[in-house]
C-alpha cells in the first residue's frame, strides 16, 4: 500500500507544477525516474517491489500492449503514403543496422552472451521513444517533416522489434536448454498464431464498431472502450492459442486503423490520458525497482555498451540511411541522436529477465536498463536546445530542402503538438 501511495503522490506532485515544467529541459519521464531512485531500494527504501512478482508483471504487460496497439493506431498510413521517404529510410535501413551494430558491439563487450545473446540484446534496445524528447516531437518550431519522421519511426519500430526480440528470446532459451533446434517450431508458432489473432481481431473488431457507430447502437464513453477491448482481444486469444500477444496487439492496431479510421480518436485521447498514467507509474518502478539496485553494480562493460548504443550504435546507420536523402548532415545527426530508449525497451528487458533468466538473462537487463536510464536523462535535457539550432538553421535553408517538404501532423505518444504557450 505504501507504493501505491508514493506513486499517487508523485504523479499529483508533477501534475501541480507540469506547466512549469513542460517549458523546461525536465521531462517528466526525468521526474518520476527520479523519484523512483528516491524512494526505492537504491534510496531510502520506501518502495520494495519484486522485480518478478505479479504487480511489476500485470504493469509491464498492460502497458506494451497499450503503447503497441496505440502506436499502430495513431499512425495513419494511408496518409503517410506520399511522405514516407523519411521514416522508410530509418525503419527499412537504419533499424536493421542498427541490430547489427548492436549484435557486433554486444558481442565484443559481453562474449559471454554469445551472437543470440548480444542480438538480443541489441533488439530490445532498438525501438525508439520519442515521447522521452518531447521537446522535439512536439515542438512547432521545427518542420513537421523533421518532427513526424521521428514520430513515426518511434511509433512504429517497436512493433516491428517485437518479431524479432520473439525470435530471439526462444534462440537464447533453446541455446540454454541445450536443443537449439527447438526455437524454429516456438517461434513460428508465436509470430504465426499472433499475426492472426491480431488480423482477425483488428478488422473484425473494426468492422463491428463501424456498423454499431453507424446504426447507433453504441454510446460515445462504450465507443472508446470498445476500441480499446480490441487489444486486450487481440492480446489474450493469441496467448490462449499459443501465440505472441505482443505481436497481436500491434498488428490488431494496424488491422483496425485501416478498418474503422475514424473511430480512432478515441484510442488517442485515451493513450494521452490513461497511458500517461501507466507511463508515470512504470518510470516509477524504472527507478525504484529495475535501476536501483543495478546502481552500485555497475561496470565499465555495462557503462561502455550503454554510451556506445545511444550514439555509434544509433548514429552510424541513421547516416547510412539518409545517404542520398539530400537532407542536411545536421538533421542527419539530428536523427541519428534523438533515437531514445524508454517504455518499449523497459518492458522488452522485463520481458528477458522473466522468460531468459540466468546469467544472460540478467546481464541484458542490467545492460538494457543502464542504456534506459542514460538516455532518460541525456536526451530529456538536449532535446529543447538542439531542437531549437536545427529550427534555425532550417529557417535560412532553401525552400527546396526535403526537411522543409509538407508532412501529415499525426499525435504523439504522449500528447499533441506542443503550443508555444505550453
Amino acid at each position: 500500500m505504501l507504493e501505491l501511495l508514493l506513486v499517487a503522490v508523485a504523479v499529483l506532485g508533477y501534475a501541480l507544477v507540469s506547466r512549469r515544467l513542460a517549458m523546461s529541459a525536465f521531462t517528466s519521464a526525468m521526474f518520476f525516474t527520479s523519484v523512483g531512485l528516491l524512494v526505492g531500494t537504491g534510496g531510502v527504501g520506501w518502495f520494495d517491489l519484486a522485480i518478478e512478482g505479479e504487480a511489476v508483471t500485470v504493469l509491464v504487460e498492460a502497458t506494451l500492449v497499450l503503447v503497441l496497439f496505440s502506436d499502430a493506431v495513431r499512425i495513419d498510413l494511408r496518409e503517410l503514403r506520399r511522405e514516407l521517404t523519411l521514416p522508410v529510410r530509418l525503419l527499412g535501413i537504419g533499424l536493421p543496422l542498427t541490430v547489427i551494430a548492436g549484435t557486433l558491439v554486444g558481442a565484443w563487450t559481453f562474449p559471454d552472451l554469445g551472437w543470440a545473446g548480444a542480438a538480443l540484446l541489441a533488439a530490445v534496445l532498438a525501438p525508439t521513444d520519442a515521447a522521452l524528447g518531447q521537446a522535439v516531437v512536439g515542438d512547432p518550431r521545427l518542420p513537421p517533416r523533421v518532427r513526424q519522421t521521428l514520430n513515426v519511426e518511434s511509433g512504429l519500430n517497436d512493433g516491428i522489434a517485437v518479431p524479432a526480440v520473439t525470435v530471439l528470446i526462444a534462440v537464447v532459451v533453446a541455446e540454454e536448454a541445450g536443443s537449439p533446434g527447438d526455437w524454429v517450431s516456438l517461434a513460428a508458432r508465436e509470430v504465426g498464431f499472433g499475426l492472426a489473432a491480431g488480423l482477425i481481431a483488428g478488422i473484425v473488431g473494426g468492422r463491428l464498431l463501424d456498423s454499431a457507430v453507424v446504426t447507433g447502437r453504441i454510446q460515445g464513453t462504450y465507443r472508446q472502450l470498445a476500441t480499446l477491448s480490441v487489444a486486450v482481444l487481440a492480446y489474450s486469444a493469441a496467448s490462449l492459442i499459443g501465440g505472441n500477444g505482443f505481436i497481436a496487439a500491434f498488428i490488431a492496431g494496424i488491422a483496425f486503423g485501416h478498418v474503422a479510421r475514424d473511430h480512432c480518436a478515441g484510442v488517442q485521447e485515451f493513450a494521452e490520458e490513461e497511458g500517461e498514467l501507466l507511463a508515470a507509474v512504470t518510470f516509477v518502478v524504472f527507478g525504484a525497482v529495475l535501476v536501483g539496485p543495478l546502481l552500485g553494480n555497475l561496470d565499465w562493460q555495462i557503462a561502455l555498451y550503454a554510451i556506445l548504443s545511444l550514439t555509434v550504435v544509433r548514429m552510424l546507420p541513421v547516416l547510412a540511411a539518409m545517404l542520398g536523402s539530400r537532407t542536411l548532415l545536421e538533421t542527419q545527426m539530428f536523427f541519428g541522436w534523438f533515437g531514445p530508449r524508454g517504455l518499449a525497451s523497459i518492458l522488452f528487458a522485463l520481458l528477458v529477465l522473466e522468460e531468459v533468466g540466468g546469467e544472460a538473462g540478467e546481464t541484458i537487463f542490467a545492460v538494457a536498463t543502464s542504456t534506459v536510464l542514460l538516455s532518460v536523462f541525456a536526451h530529456g535535457l538536449t532535446a529543447s536546445t538542439w531542437a531549437g539550432r536545427l529550427a534555425s538553421r532550417l529557417d535560412s535553408a532553401h525552400e527546396a530542402q526535403p526537411e522543409l517538404g509538407w508532412a501529415p501532423e499525426l499525435p504523439t505518444r504522449r500528447g499533441h503538438i506542443r503550443r508555444s504557450d505550453a
